[in-house]
């Protein structure tokens, strides 16, 4: 690993966030149910999905190499979507987690998916408690 950083919340390097965001996108553009949402709110051509992939990949540097690179709010665009729904999200997470266990040591695996699972489960509430009728109840997990 070439570019560790020592601010890192982990040490994976740079290329191991792009060689993971590669297979990862990969896969998901293929998926019966997840590829069509994610064509939807991307596109289909390759420099769309690049562009996407990019983005995606300074938000882990972000997260994980504390880069200020990245500028989204990806909170906002999920739970504003509508067609983005809560189901999709164990697909999504299962897929994501056999890719950094296929691409990375078990340690560094082990705790980018405790991140992941972490970030999934803020997005899942707000889009849950966003989404639910005013009158109805939260939901409390």
């Amino acid at each position: 690993m070439t570019d560790l950083n020592p601010l890192a919340r982990f040490p994976v390097s740079g290329d191991q966030i792009a060689r993971v965001m590669q297979v990862f996108y990969t896969r998901i553009r293929r998926h019966p149910e997840l590829g069509p949402v994610f064509n939807a709110h991307i596109g289909e051509t390759d420099a769309e999905w690049a562009a996407h992939i990019d983005k995606i990949e300074s938000f882990w540097r972000n997260a994980i190499l504390r880069e200020k690179g990245y500028d989204g709010n990806p909170m906002r665009v999920h739970v504003g979507s509508p067609d983005i729904r809560l189901e999709h999200f164990a697909p999504w997470l299962e897929m994501f987690e056999e890719v950094l266990r296929q691409e990375l040591p078990e340690d560094l695996a082990n705790t980018w998916i405790a991140l992941a699972q972490r970030i999934g489960r803020a997005f899942k509430f707000q889009m849950e408690d966003t989404r639910r009728p005013a009158s109805a109840p939260p939901k409390l997990f």
